[in-house]
């Protein structure tokens, strides 16, 4: 018998993680002891971050990645259900749901360590994605199989693709060629051209629209010949983590809404900055009236 379509708004595939989140007064140096002043525990990861913002936008979010079998998994799994995602398309198993510990000073900016242990990516045939219906797909590149076979499957059927290029890894450079949009970190920019400006022209070269998101100093694109620069929401920063993470989700929406060009650009910077007024990933992550509210 066949399975029931799943029609959604957009897809999210990647990396999944558990967040142990500490506020510190600054960071440690050598063989330095510090003393948190608060802790949080919470799911994390790019792609599975950019869902809970999709789902909390008030649309139709699903995550396609993995989560081990373990206590962190299992938590992390809830929190994505308790948040209205769609967890069909997540493969669970024995390896480790990885950690990130991520250390907090006052004025936002953070330190991470992450590890997977013995996790490797998916293999291509992992998820079934057969029934899938999607208005946007966004990916992380941290799935790299399945993100590629994805991706194809997008491009065939005429998908709007999102890439969050956070790095320069296997993953993210293997997607530039099959992605619409190329929403890149200024890290990104420099880990692939050395420049911010020489990586805009050369994304925009490969995709119809680019972005490079530059944190508290905003952001530039380009889309065909068109160029220009958003500066950022002036907001008190306590926490940068998951900022990037609600962009991409913001603008993945706001792409499946199909509002305007610099609409989606302001609606995804909107979402980023609002995140960055709370401690953790996951907690920051606006709502839907929290962005309507604060584009007012």
């Amino acid at each position: 018998m066949n399975q029931p379509t799943t029609c959604i708004d957009v897809l999210c595939v990647g990396q999944a993680t558990y967040d142990l989140i500490f506020s510190v007064p600054a960071h440690p140096g050598t063989d330095e002891k510090v003393f948190a002043d608060r802790f949080a525990g919470c799911g994390g990861g790019p792609a599975a971050n950019a869902a809970i913002t999709v789902a909390r936008l008030g649309f139709k979010a699903a995550f396609a990645g993995y989560l081990g079998d373990d206590l962190f998994g299992s938590k992390h799994w809830q929190e994505l259900l308790d948040d209205g995602v769609d967890t069909r398309f997540i493969v669970r198993g024995k390896a480790p749901t990885p950690l990130s510990a991520i250390l907090v000073k006052p004025d936002g900016r953070r330190a991470l360590i992450n590890y997977k242990g013995a996790t490797r990516p998916l293999n291509a045939g992992a998820v079934d994605y057969s029934n899938l219906e999607a208005k946007v797909m966004l990916f992380d590149g941290h799935e790299p199989n399945i993100s590629l076979q994805l991706a194809r499957y997008a491009r065939y059927n005429g998908i709007p693709t999102v890439l969050d290029a956070g790095s320069v890894h296997e993953g993210s450079i293997g997607l530039l060629d099959l992605s619409d949009y190329l929403v890149a970190s200024e890290k990104f920019a420099l880990q692939y051209a050395g420049d911010i400006h020489t990586a805009l022209r050369r994304l925009a070269e490969t995709a119809p629209a680019a972005v490079i998101t530059l944190g508290e100093n905003g952001l530039i694109w380009q889309r065909g010949n068109e160029q220009g620069e958003l500066p950022a929401y002036p907001v008190i920063a306590i926490d940068s983590t998951g900022a990037g993470d609600a962009f991409h989700g913001a603008f993945a929406t706001a792409l499946a809404a199909g509002q305007d060009w610099l609409d989606i650009l302001n609606y995804a910077s909107a979402a980023g900055a609002l995140c960055c007024t709370k401690t953790g990933a996951r907690p920051g992550l606006p709502t839907q009236e929290e962005v309507q509210d604060f584009l007012r």
